[in-house]
């Protein structure tokens, strides 16, 4: 099979993607387990790459519902595509340069409509699966997670409240190992196959593969190796602000929040419905604080939380939508999308060297959640 040019472009620049997504969303998986001290946060890291690898062979609904189910692939090409990817890189490392668990999901669908919209107008966008198959679950997923969560943290509450509290969080620091490597799993089945569908969707819109082609295996294991790849180098800024920043969990909240996730997650993916694994997390993390003491949730930080949430897919698609509009003037334009790319995600990465967050110092808790700051903006 000869590859074109853009194609083998954009498959590099999906697989990049991938790798943001990994490390963004390692948060999900292990950020209670290293919150409270379940696992060490590099075995943590290492366990969820390895399990994220092996989700992603596992199912590839998710990966149709992308390739086939968003936009009329007769009406794009591989410009396009790289052109959404590109806004959805940039949104991820800005909300993990802030440590703001956002949905990599949305960033990737709001890229790929913004330069969707610009290239072959609203018609090209099928909105109808767009609202039942990303924006339902959107709203659905994190409160579902969160009342399971919140049930599971109450019930696990009142079951031990007789047993002694060093054999209670013994036991559930176990429970964690599993149930937060069953996430692990359950993320790789969801969010390793957005990325298959974009590389399908690419392919097919490039007429290198048929009009409804499910993933090919060499896509299904590139996918997979990228986002454990991303997942090993660990999302401390990210694991930092969902571990220690919503409130000081304990390890019976960690597994009723884990296993909220996984239930959840597995459940959506067996669907085909592209959620966002984060929200999922996030309110299973907020769930599980609920079921204890509501008022021990720093809500300052779950607004900033749910504003990021809010942005995420217009935001997305607005860069989506710049970059596809440069895009579009040629092959000039593509290079000089890849160069303005390729800078600001250098700029990010130097200026978070600045107040580094590292496996060391994760389980530090925020400065803008500490009682004497916490009328000091997030940096």
């Amino acid at each position: 099979m000869d590859i074109p040019l853009i194609v083998l472009a954009v498959i590099i620049t999906a697989l990049l993607f991938d790798f943001t997504n990994g490390f963004h969303d390692t948060a999900n998986a292990m950020a209670t387990s290293v919150a409270t001290g379940a696992l060490r946060p590099k075995v943590a890291v290492a366990i969820s790459a390895v399990l994220n690898l092996v989700g992603a062979f596992l199912s590839v609904e998710v990966a149709k519902t992308i390739s086939s189910g968003l936009v009329d692939e007769a009406k794009i090409n591989p410009t396009v595509i790289f052109a959404g990817l590109i806004g959805a890189i940039l949104w991820n490392l800005v909300t993990w340069y802030y440590g703001l668990p956002s949905s990599s999901s949305h960033a990737l669908f709001g890229g790929l409509i913004g330069a969707t919209w610009v290239a072959a107008g609203g018609s090209a966008i099928k909105f109808g699966a767009l609202v039942t198959a990303v924006l339902l679950p959107a709203v659905a997923a994190p409160i579902v997670a969160g009342l399971a969560s919140m049930i599971a943290t109450y019930f696990a509450y009142r079951i031990t409240a007789k047993s002694r509290p060093d054999v209670v969080a013994k036991g559930f620091k176990s429970g964690q190992i599993v149930s937060a490597s069953l996430v692990s799993l359950a993320h790789g089945t969801n969010d390793a196959q957005k990325t298959m569908g974009v590389i399908t969707l690419t392919m097919i819109s490039a007429g290198l593969l048929p009009a409804g082609s499910g993933p090919p295996a060499w896509v299904i294991g590139l996918a997979g190796l990228a986002i454990a790849l991303g997942t090993y180098l660990g999302g401390w800024r990210i694991i930092r602000t969902l571990g220690k920043g919503l409130y000081d969990m304990e390890t019976t909240q960690g597994f009723a929040a884990e296993t909220a996730s996984t239930a959840t997650i597995l459940v959506s993916s067996h669907l085909g419905f592209a959620l966002s694994t984060t929200q999922v997390a996030s309110g299973s993390i907020f769930g599980a604080g609920a079921g204890r003491r509501l008022a021990d949730v720093r809500w300052s930080v779950a607004g900033r939380m749910a504003i990021a949430w809010l942005l995420t897919l217009p935001s997305a698609a607005i860069v989506g939508a710049l970059a596809g509009q440069v895009a579009g003037m040629g092959i000039a334009g593509t290079v000089v999308v890849a160069l303005v790319a390729i800078a600001a995600a250098m700029g990010i990465y130097i200026a978070s060297r600045r107040q580094p967050i590292t496996a060391s110092n994760v389980n530090d808790v925020p400065a803008e959640t500490r009682p004497e700051t916490s009328s000091v903006p997030a940096a």
